[in-house]
């Protein structure tokens, strides 16, 4: 009855989109945060099991959340990672294609480090600093609101470096993008009492103002690839870099993380919620593909097992930060359960 029910199943899901053909492989898209850890999951899962390796695809946060949102069926993907959690909006945007069960996975926790190359003086910024550095609009000294006229670091605070300010991070459609303009940008931002003030009277300016990203060529949208940005911060050593802290620890040799707020951005700062710029990291599964697509629970199991992102898991080896035992404990109870998300 169960193969049947399967099977009528697998039929009604091709019928509903003609175009598609049935698929034997885990099709992932998402963060590029996330990605390397999905992968190194997806390797061990090809190699202990007799299911394919699943495909995975670093879309971005947002953009693997559109395409995941797009609709249910073998061409459209069974899961994304995301760099942050989803937005209201996008949980709409799956309910309008009739995708109104997810399953939410917690994957761990992440730091958003500003790198740049060893062979360049080593950066301490506050979060003021970043924001003046990184924001479009900022205050004056008489409080009004200017184009960002900061090109070199010195202007930003006079005890940084005279060399130009020249960032290369993530698009809009990046989750570090979000989480840092949340995190770092409007960290910064409120330390301002008229901009704080602000957030009570006009939250929808106040979120321009704070998150708003330069545009007069001081940052450079570097895509979605990570490892582009060290090769970029390699070559140019006056540059900084935006990225997840894994990227920073996998090239210990050739870049290092600024202290933010007198922080270093290590695996313990961050484990402990000391380094001020840190975020939570995530995938998304579409409950009606769970045993449609061959090998997802199996998957699911593989990533939440102790050995993959338990404290001494290969996931940390990787550089990403272990969730507490009770909170691994409750994400990998809601993944035996498939409990639908919820949002507040």
């Amino acid at each position: 009855m169960k193969k049947l029910f399967v099977a009528a199943a697998m039929v009604s899901m091709a019928m509903a989109a003609p175009q598609a053909e049935a698929r034997d492989q885990i099709r992932i898209v998402g963060s590029s945060t996330v990605f390397p850890f999905a992968t190194t999951v997806a390797e061990q899962f090809g190699r202990s099991t007799s299911f394919k390796t699943p495909v995975i695809e670093s879309t971005g946060s947002g953009g693997g959340l559109k395409l995941f949102c797009a609709g249910l069926g073998f061409d459209h993907p069974d899961i994304t990672n995301a760099s942050r959690r989803i937005k209201k909006s996008e949980v709409e945007l799956c309910a309008k294609n009739d995708i109104k069960e997810i399953v939410e996975v917690k994957v761990g926790y992440d730091g958003i480090v500003l790198a740049n190359s060893k062979s360049a003086p080593l950066m301490s910024l506050s979060l003021r600093d970043i924001f003046m550095a990184t924001a479009k609009m900022v205050p004056d000294a008489n409080g009004n609101l200017i184009a960002n006229p900061n090109m070199t670091w010195d202007q930003v605070n006079p005890k940084l470096p005279k060399t130009p300010i020249i960032i290369f991070g993530p698009p809009p459609t990046s989750g570090t993008r979000d989480a840092f303009a949340e995190l770092a940008m409007e960290g910064g931002c409120k330390t301002f009492p008229a901009i704080k003030d602000m957030k009570k009277t006009d939250k929808k300016k106040y979120k321009a103002l704070c998150h708003g990203v330069r545009e007069d060529g001081a940052y450079v949208e570097a895509g979605e690839n990570d490892n582009l940005i060290v090769q970029k911060l390699v070559a140019n050593p006056i540059s900084m870099g935006i990225f997840g802290y894994s990227f920073l620890e996998q090239n210990a040799d050739k870049v290092q993380g600024s202290l933010v707020m007198e922080t270093t951005p290590t695996f313990e700062n961050i484990a402990s919620g000391k380094y001020p710029v840190s975020r939570s990291l995530y995938f998304y599964v579409k409950k009606k593909h769970v045993g449609l697509v061959p090998g997802i629970k199996e998957y699911l199991a593989e990533f939440s097992s102790d050995k993959a992102w338990g404290d001494d898991g290969y996931l940390a080896d990787k550089g990403l930060i272990p969730m507490p035992a009770a909170e691994r404990k409750k994400f990998s109870m809601d993944i035996k359960e498939l409990a639908p998300l919820t949002l507040e």
